[in-house]
């Protein structure tokens, strides 16, 4: 939540004089502000959506999302139903989101440098490689191979969130590793959705799709910053992917990448000519204060220092940073649950024939509870025993083996990615059923053994402070 409030400013409690408004939803403005929030509104949302699919009202649910949708523009037309249109449409939103995120880490972030990149991507790979081998040895014949790549991804709203239960004892060396392995992990599983799970190409879309590509990263050079300007582009680069036979939602991905970030203004302009905006805001509030004829709507020297504060602080934040804190909020609150409010319903009781586990379930409970944690530790050992990389401060083996346990949260996109392998509702069905058991035994024995071992840590700490004492 952004500081543009008297509740955001004070962190803990409503003003009194605040707005009505802003006193009724001050729980709101505080639950957003923990961590690991969205994450326990995603999981509320997947529960809400099994419940409901194993319920006496189970037919409503699927009915729901096959609701027919239809846009028309004389002979043009577009004909979807609610599930394609989350899943295909608002879903590009988060992977722009995720395209805007990876950006700013290769630029500026932990991925910004061989040096502190080099254990996070190594360790991505192995928990990539390992689950994707697991469930191929599972699953080794038939169109269930196709589900390789559900495991590959970790779910970064769960897994962070997660780390955040542990409170504070929980070292920012981890905390890194575990974001920075979690968007390597998505920049991995962009690649696939993009390479194996796309078919039928059709490249006349395709080169119109490199054309208005191209034209976003003219904008860019040309220095456009406008947010309606990228989001236009952003659409007709969904409309030409949507029509290429690669997935829609890569386009999220490639418009993120011509974003600008760079600033217009200088840091020491932007001191100066801010001071001076304030100056002239101060000199009409002091015109108010001393004429009760004179309001604050009627101050013209009161507006233009506040249109001069806006522009200047447009100019000095690059558009990257400003898309991406304005997207937060509306898809870890709004299209992540919905995503999975829409995916999650598979029906496991009630269909006459118990619960749906098999060969499939197992592959993909296999991959990510065992395959994620054992890929991310021994390609991890392997890189810091060959010096490619180090561990970080204060974090130990056993740190990155839980870390690798809650790489096995896989969620999200592994939801997604099986909605592109199985498009037969049967194994679609036990592939949901492998993710949501694999998640939860993932991420209630990653908290569980990091717990333990931060706890061993801090004995040992207390008990080398005690033998040290005089």
């Amino acid at each position: 939540m952004q500081a543009d409030s008297p509740l955001a400013v004070t962190g803990v409690s409503p003003v009194v004089d605040a707005p009505l408004v802003e006193r009724l939803f001050f729980p709101v403005y505080r639950f957003a502000r923990i961590s690991g929030s969205s994450g326990i509104v995603l999981l509320a949302a997947a529960v809400a959506a099994l419940l409901w699919a194993n319920s006496p009202w189970t037919h409503s649910y699927h009915a729901l999302w096959e609701t027919a949708l239809a846009v028309r523009l004389g002979p043009y037309a577009l004909d979807t139903t609610l599930h394609h249109l989350i899943n295909d449409g608002l879903m590009a939103v988060f992977f722009f989101l995720v395209g805007l995120e990876i950006k700013r880490e290769v630029i500026a972030g932990e991925l910004s440098t061989l040096r502190s990149a080099a254990l996070p991507m190594i360790a991505a790979l192995g928990g990539m490689v390992v689950p994707a081998l697991i469930y191929a040895l599972v699953n080794h014949a038939g169109p269930a191979t196709r589900g390789w790549g559900i495991p590959m991804a970790t779910d970064i709203a769960f897994a962070i969130g997660v780390l955040a239960l542990l409170g504070d004892k929980v070292p920012n060396g981890l905390k890194v590793f575990l974001a920075a392995l979690a968007i390597v992990d998505d920049i991995g599983a962009v690649l696939v959705i993009a390479v194996f799970y796309s078919s039928g190409l059709q490249w006349s879309a395709l080169g119109l799709a490199a054309g208005v590509f191209g034209v976003a990263v003219l904008a860019n050079r040309a220095g456009v910053r406008s947010s309606w300007a990228y989001g236009a582009i952003g659409i007709a680069l969904w409309a030409t992917f949507a029509l290429s036979g690669i997935h829609a939602t890569v386009a999220g991905v490639l418009l993120a990448m011509a974003i600008p970030v760079r600033t217009r203004i200088a840091e020491t302009h932007f001191l100066g000519a801010a001071r001076s905006a304030i100056e002239q805001f101060d000199g009409a509030a002091q015109v108010t204060a001393r004429d009760p004829d004179t309001s604050v709507l009627s101050n013209t020297q009161h507006h233009e220092a506040l249109d001069e504060l806006e522009r200047l602080t447009e100019r000095a934040q690059p558009p990257l940073i400003r898309f991406e804190r304005a997207l937060h909020g509306i898809v870890a609150f709004g299209i992540m649950p919905l995503f999975a409010f829409a995916n999650a319903g598979v029906t496991i009781f009630g269909t006459g024939a118990g619960i749906p586990f098999t060969a499939v379930s197992l592959g993909v409970l296999l991959a990510l509870v065992i395959g994620k944690p054992a890929g991310i530790m021994a390609f991890s050992w392997a890189a810091v025993r060959l010096r490619m990389a180090t561990l970080p401060k204060a974090v130990d083996w056993s740190l990155i083996l839980g870390a690798g346990m809650l790489g096995g949260i896989g969620f999200t996109m592994a939801l997604f990615i099986a909605g592109l392998a199985f498009p037969v509702a049967e194994f679609l069905e036990f592939a949901k059923v492998g993710i949501f058991a694999a998640s939860a035994l993932s991420g209630i024995a990653g908290w569980l053994f990091l717990r333990r071992a931060l706890l061993a840590r801090t004995r040992r700490a207390a008990a080398d402070a005690a033998a040290g004492s005089p």
